[in-house]
């Protein structure tokens, strides 16, 4: 039982909550102790906040995830945890969440509005679990804007100005997942005639094909623009930042590669445990970026 509830938390989409340390990294102020300790809190309650929502979308989707070939095999939809349980469990993880920002913002004197973009995310989530994920290119925005919020929230917590390059940038690089996942959608559609969501009607192989492309090449475009930027340059002290995009290209290549060559592009978190390839351009690019602005 335990073991299925920690499945239903999922644990490992955890990773994405990343983006929460954005901020403190991007301003070369990672190592400072008074401003890690509260964006680590945050961290923490993101993860919560994420879990309840995956708990939500699990009971409301249960129906629609038995009939899927993967999605079947999820705890609620197996029966391995009940639907009570899971509210129960979802409840659990959105007060803890709001609890634990509420702390935060308390012990580091840091602004209140903590909880109110969990409340927030949380709520838009539910909107998105209930009916705007069955509008094409609104889900993908949507989560997209998840992402987005994450950096925002991160920047909150550790009262550091998030700049307009790292808000596009990620919500860019969000869009560029969201597409691949989408393919991976269509492909089983393709493949069983079953629907894995409704928003797979407003899409086809073409226009996701062309969408992750277009949107891999704005990104690469933005983030040479990002390294090159004066107010960036003079911020982080070095004019060598554009060497780190060297791994940004390699591994947007590669999960293209992944997406049309491989045809595997389902769950980007998957692909980061376990594509080596793109764990090397992860690994890469962190220490090409943490020598050139901390060493």
């Amino acid at each position: 039982m335990v073991r299925d509830i920690i499945r239903l938390l999922r644990p490992l989409q955890w990773i994405k909550n990343v983006f929460v340390l954005a901020p403190l990294f991007f301003s070369n102020n990672l190592l400072r102790g008074e401003l890690l300790w509260p964006t680590l809190m945050t961290f923490v309650a993101f993860c919560l906040v994420s879990s309840s929502i995956y708990c939500f979308n699990d009971i409301y989707d249960v129906e629609a995830d038995r009939q899927h070939p993967r999605k079947c095999k999820r705890p609620i939809a197996s029966g391995a945890v009940s639907i009570r349980t899971g509210y129960i469990v979802m409840m659990v993880c959105l007060v803890a969440s709001l609890i634990l920002t509420l702390i935060t913002s308390h012990l580091y004197l840091v602004t209140y509005h903590l909880s109110l973009i969990i409340a927030g995310y949380w709520l838009m989530n539910v909107a998105y679990c209930m009916k705007l994920k069955q509008y094409a290119i609104l889900d993908v925005f949507l989560i997209s804007m998840g992402f987005v919020l994450r950096v925002l929230i991160g920047g909150l917590a550790a009262d550091i100005f998030v700049s307009e390059w790292l808000v596009l940038m990620t919500f860019l690089l969000a869009l560029f997942l969201a597409f691949a996942k989408r393919k991976d959608d269509y492909r089983i559609f393709e493949q069983t005639g079953i629907m894995p969501r409704k928003s797979i009607s407003g899409y086809n192989a073409q226009f996701i094909d062309l969408s992750v492309t277009i949107v891999a090449t704005i990104t690469i475009v933005c983030y040479i623009m990002y390294t090159m930027s004066d107010s960036v340059i003079e911020r982080m002290g070095s004019r060598y930042l554009y060497l780190t995009s060297i791994w940004v290209i390699a591994g947007l290549l590669r999960h293209l590669q992944n997406m049309l060559v491989y045809q595997r592009s389902g769950s980007p978190t998957k692909a980061l445990v376990k594509d080596h390839f793109i764990q090397l351009c992860i690994v890469g690019w962190i220490a090409s970026f943490v020598a050139i602005i901390y060493l």
